[in-house]
């Protein structure tokens, strides 16, 4: 398992795409929206020297992005871990006792399938684990 990226929630994603690659030297990878119930986010990868920064910007009112910000603020919403194989991860962490939330399954268009851990087995903060299908990372 290592860390794959850093998602932050943020109000108005073209200032920090702009903060990210203008002040910050980073490269805009990828940016996409999706409307999937669930989800409704505008989505910003950026990719710095060692890292990856995930930008969360919310689409609606019902977008987790958006209750996030009114819970908690702006600012860092979710660490990712990859890992070579998400099912047989997940399935050695049930073993142990830990539960996901499985409405957050999903696979990106980038071929990224992810799922969080639930918050209550990771003292409140939101992990996500991921791995990557059909593409090279």
């Amino acid at each position: 398992m290592k860390l794959d990226h850093t998602g932050i929630a943020v109000r108005r994603i073209d200032e920090a795409i702009e903060f990210y690659t203008n002040v910050l030297g980073g490269k805009l990878a990828h940016r996409y929206t999706s409307e999937k119930p669930g989800v409704e986010t505008h989505i910003a990868v950026i990719e710095l020297e060692n890292q990856v920064i995930e930008l969360l910007e919310p689409t609606s009112k019902t977008s987790p992005i958006e209750r996030f910000i009114r819970q908690k603020g702006k600012g860092v919403h979710h660490i990712a871990y990859a890992v070579d194989d998400l099912h047989a991860t997940m399935e050695e962490m049930e073993s142990r006792g830990l539960t996901f939330l499985k409405d957050t399954y999903r696979i990106n268009p980038y071929g990224r399938r992810l799922i969080y851990i639930n918050p209550v087995h990771t003292q409140g903060t939101i992990i996500e684990l991921c791995d990557y299908v059909d593409v090279e990372k």
